[in-house]
């Protein structure tokens, strides 16, 4: 791989990374809010996430760079009070999630890209599950633009810096 190919799959997993610590953090706030009727899947995309971000730390540092931590904490795209808005982060964690791994789709190959195809699916999915909505290219930014207006945005995307 030429250093600029690895710069990139770095750059990437080092998203991917930030977003995985974000959705940890925001399942950490769903579950709190989440009630008792949807907690096991809110436990296990939970879960999920943790493992998949420990995968990405250990990538990282193969690579020989350290991965990005953690913030301490992340400011919420709107205000958690309850299970239905503790299941509108969770669903708009997993769109976020899905967004950075279709970018390192895009910069691997390989196992790698598997991998990182395998994550994007498994988000799109819970976001599915979530929202009670689909898109059809998980990941890609067009995805919520009404028909005819490519690139707009119906709601805004989090970023993995500041918010989950």
């Amino acid at each position: 791989m030429s250093d600029e190919a690895t710069t990139e799959v770095l750059k990437a997993l080092q998203a991917a990374l930030a977003a995985e610590h974000a959705a940890v953090y925001g399942y950490g706030v769903v579950g709190g809010r989440i009630g008792a009727q949807r907690l096991t899947e809110a436990r296990s995309a939970y879960d999920a996430h943790r493992a998949r971000r420990d995968a990405l730390a250990r990538e990282v540092r193969d690579l020989g760079a350290a991965p990005v931590a953690a913030n301490a904490a992340y400011a919420l795209p709107f205000e958690v009070t309850d299970a239905t808005t503790a299941v509108r982060l969770a669903a708009a964690l997993e769109a976020r999630v899905a967004d950075v791994y279709s970018d390192l789709v895009r910069a691997s190959s390989g196992e790698r890209r598997g991998s990182a195809a395998g994550a994007l699916r498994e988000a799109a999915v819970r976001a599915v599950r979530w929202s009670g909505q689909s898109v059809a290219f998980p990941g890609l930014a067009e995805r919520d633009a009404p028909l005819g207006r490519a690139g707009a945005s119906a709601s805004p995307s989090p970023s993995a810096s500041s918010t989950p």
